[in-house]
Parts: C-alpha cells; structure tokens; sequence
C-alpha cells in the first residue's frame, strides 16, 4: 500500500494550519506496525518527534520502521531533511486510533 498526502492550504477553516494534510495515516493503537519506507527523488527524514519517530527515506534503498502507539490521538511531524524547493510543504499527521476504525479506514483505501 503506498501512501502520499499533501498540505492543505490556509483556506479550509478549524484545521492545524501548516500540520493539516488532506490524507492523514491512520493505525491502530496497542498493535505493532512496521512501516517500509524509501523515496523516489532525493533523501527526505520521516519524523514526529512526539512519538520518537525519524527515519531516512533515500532513493534506490528500503529502511524499515517498527510502530507501537500507546494512546490514541493525533500526531504531527514533518519532513526533517532539507529536500529542496517544497521541503517546508512536506507535513506528516498520523492519527492512533481503535482498531476497528484502522479496519474501516483500511477498507475504503482497498
């Protein structure tokens, strides 16, 4: 399953400005997730510090990152490797959530 999500703009009102994409990741919390992650263009940095997360993203290699949420919530990071032009366009949300709601929100992407 890939996964891409963009920064929404300024215009769309009760959002976390400049945190806010259009396509947030959702996993469950309590259950251990790995993540594979690689870039096609240039090295970006996966991170959300507030959950202890940073992981490279480098073309023509596979890292891999192991999840484990405690709590449900929201979490927000960012690209932390400048990447160029749009680097500081590069949010990251992550939502923790029950597992039934991972469940649906995974049956809708399929």
């Amino acid at each position: 399953y890939e996964f891409d999500s963009y920064m929404l703009n300024y215009k769309y009102k009760n959002q976390f400005r400049l945190l806010e994409t259009d396509n947030r990741l959702i996993i469950p919390f309590k259950v251990s997730m790995r993540m594979i992650i690689s870039s096609l263009d240039v090295i970006h940095s996966w991170t959300i510090p507030s959950l202890g997360i940073k992981v490279d993203a480098i073309p023509g290699r596979i890292n891999q990152l192991n999840l484990f949420s405690i709590r449900p919530g929201i979490y927000f990071g960012q690209c932390s490797e400048i990447c160029g032009m749009n680097h500081s366009f590069m949010p990251i949300m992550l939502e923790s959530t029950s597992y039934n709601i991972f469940f649906d929100w995974i049956k809708k992407k399929i």
